[in-house]
């Protein structure tokens, strides 16, 4: 009998939210290993990290007939403490799956959705094409490394990673297993952003000068996170001690895990990091530097205010100077998105918004212009949920392929690292991906992962 997805499923049991399965050999032209899935076939998709952003991207692959979610995974079974206090976990996820594809059977039932608390047998499974991680920054090198060593393709949100190292982990990893990575930095695939890039690059405002990237600042609270501080016992359904993983051991309290962990170094960059991965990602689309890096950050200024528990810059602002002379700001001070400054106008981008003048003031409208007559051509997305099953299915390259979003994620820990040591400029190699003259910085290129987590491509 020909071995399918289906079969495959059919002699797979899920019994009390363990997986035992018996595997069978699938051909990898049917599992879509390097970039190759026969048409017929839909892509099996699995989730590790069923939280926040996990569970509101699982909604739009959904939504994607060529996709089939089979697996979801997170160590926490079922719990408030995220976007504003909504109920999530691996079994919230599990139910939100069967019951979309229950609206579809006959019989209103389905239950195919397996659920894990550990993500190794899952991603074991050779039923399955690619894995999306969603979990906290900490966690995002090693799932992704192992995913891609696994044969999956894989959709990780931003920011990419914790540190330059993991970063560069997940990018070399990406290029030794031909791997189609998408990076969750979803901006490259709206209009208004690609236009206002090709704009700049095609010369559009003169000779490019400086770009100015304004982030959020402060420490977003999205519940009562005051009172949560104090260290509590782990609470029922959550496996903490998994949850911490390759970061230092360190006590529970409520405050850390959910919603807030992005404000604890240990875990995320704060506002930095979060949105970095956002408009310098696009800064540097528009420059067109997005595989290499600044040589110089100076004028580096940071406040991190003292706090029992988070200990990330609520503001910050400091400058990146590449080798062709333009500058790169990055700060919380800042009008919010990206202005790109030549000698013949400006672009003003954000989510939502684009605005453009000439050197004398005269509004210039993007969306009217005839694109075809632009000589540079950026890449163009339909959506970016769409171009990673469609690159699964062509081998093509993903709008935010790995080692683009290494690049723009650099620059915020870039800036994280300068504030930590509280220095006002750093020499940077964008090739050796090293500080030059600073040991101390060096150290922080990379952090060492708790044991028995040990990161290796």
């Amino acid at each position: 009998m020909k071995t399918t997805r289906r079969n495959f499923l059919k002699s797979t049991l899920v019994l009390g939210g363990t997986v035992i399965g018996f595997p069978t050999i699938i051909p990898s032209s049917v599992l879509g290993r390097n970039g190759k899935v026969a048409p017929s076939n839909r892509v099996c998709m699995a989730f590790i990290g069923t939280g926040n952003q996990g569970t509101g991207d699982m909604f739009n692959f959904l939504r994607d007939k060529r996709v089939q979610v089979v697996a979801v995974c997170d160590v926490n079974r079922e719990s408030d403490g995220y976007w504003d206090n909504a109920i999530a976990g691996r079994e919230p996820a599990r139910r939100h799956v069967n019951s979309y594809y229950a609206q579809n059977k006959p019989s209103g039932v389905f239950n195919g959705c397996a659920v894990y608390a550990d993500f190794r047998p899952m991603i074991s499974r050779p039923d399955i094409d690619a894995i999306e991680v969603a979990t906290p920054d900490h966690w995002h090198a090693y799932l992704s490394v192992e995913s891609m060593k696994a044969g999956k393709a894989v959709y990780c949100q931003k920011p990419l990673s914790l540190t330059i190292s993991d970063g560069r982990a997940i990018a070399d990893a990406s290029k030794k297993y031909n791997a189609v990575f998408q990076c969750g930095s979803q901006q490259r695939s709206e209009r208004n952003f690609r236009l206002a890039c090709e704009f700049v690059r095609n010369g559009g405002i003169g000779k490019l000068k400086r770009v100015v990237c304004g982030l959020p600042s402060g420490w977003p609270d999205f519940g009562k996170t005051a009172q949560f501080k104090t260290p509590t016992p782990v609470p029922d359904g959550l496996n903490y001690d998994f949850w911490l993983g390759p970061a230092p051991e360190a006590p529970y309290c409520k405050g850390r895990v959910g919603v807030n962990f992005r404000w604890i170094k240990d875990y995320s960059g704060g506002q930095l990091t979060d949105w970095g991965g956002h408009h310098p990602d696009i800064a540097q689309w528009g420059m067109g530097t997005e595989l290499t890096g600044p040589i110089e950050i100076k004028n580096i200024q940071g406040i991190v205010p003292e706090d029992p528990l988070y200990n990330t810059p609520t503001e910050y602002s400091y400058e990146c100077v590449y080798e062709n002379g333009v500058s790169l700001i990055i700060s919380s001070k800042e009008r919010g998105g990206i202005t790109f400054e030549g000698t013949d106008g400006y672009v003003w981008v954000n989510r939502g918004g684009l605005e453009t003048k000439d050197k004398n003031g005269k509004n210039i409208d993007l969306y009217e212009l005839d694109e075809e007559n632009f000589k540079v051509k950026l890449y163009c997305s339909e959506g970016h949920y769409r171009n990673f099953i469609d690159c699964i299915y062509t081998g093509r390259e993903c709008i935010a392929p790995a080692e683009v979003a290494h690049r723009s994620i650099t620059l915020s820990h870039l800036g994280n690292i300068g504030i930590a040591l509280g220095i006002d400029k750093l020499k940077w190699d964008p090739d050796k991906e090293v500080f030059i003259g600073n040991d101390e910085a060096n150290k922080m290129l990379k952090r060492e992962y708790r044991k028995p987590w040990v990161l290796s491509i």
